[in-house]
């Protein structure tokens, strides 16, 4: 019997005010990069997938983070991802952002900043989202007895891409995961 070919992933993650880029051959991380800055998401990613390319420019799929996250970086990420994947007639899937921040704890709660002095939040039992994800002020998300990681609770915690690769496996996502209207709207709408 011949061996399966190793699949080259292209894994994108822009929920949050990073923007991470990671390339896998199989499960073996080959590129990690990302940039930090909320508003930064258009300018860092074609720069972190061209380095990414530099490694490997043959990719099979792409996986990217569906969210929550604030719209616009979000957006930026998604459209990116499914813009690439139709260029190279390739598929794309998508994983629940928070479902890939990695937390040491059998029951617990991971947050990230969702701006406007709320958190996205989600509960996890043993690796597995039970509830969410929502969006919350941290207060609320504080009254809540489970433990909590992340935005407003310990250090910001960010999506791994292995993770987001293995949950667009396991759990895919096809939908952008916005949990709030965004700021603008058209003149018609406003009151």
């Amino acid at each position: 019997m011949g061996e399966f070919p190793v699949m080259n992933s292209l894994v994108i993650d822009t929920a949050t005010n990073r923007t991470s880029v990671g390339l896998f051959a199989g499960n073996d991380l080959i590129y990690s990069g990302f940039h930090d800055g909320a508003t930064a998401h258009a300018e860092a990613l074609p720069t972190l997938v061209a380095a990414a390319l530099k490694v490997n420019n043959e990719i099979d799929q792409v996986i990217v983070g569906m969210g929550p996250g604030p719209f616009t970086g979000l957006r930026v990420g998604i459209v990116f991802a499914q813009t690439f994947a139709t260029a190279r007639n390739i598929p794309w899937r998508g994983a629940c952002s928070l479902d890939g921040i990695d937390v040491d704890s059998d029951l617990y709660i991971v947050t990230t900043d969702a701006r406007r002095k709320e958190v996205y939040w989600a509960k996890y039992e043993n690796g597995i989202r039970i509830k969410g994800p929502e969006v919350d002020a941290p207060s609320s998300v504080a009254q809540l007895p489970e433990k909590k990681f992340g935005f407003g609770f310990t250090e910001d915690l960010y999506p791994s891409l292995a993770l987001l690769l293995a949950k667009s496996i396991t759990s895919p996502i096809t939908e952008p995961m916005y949990l709030r209207r965004p700021d603008a709207v058209p003149t018609s709408e406003r009151s």
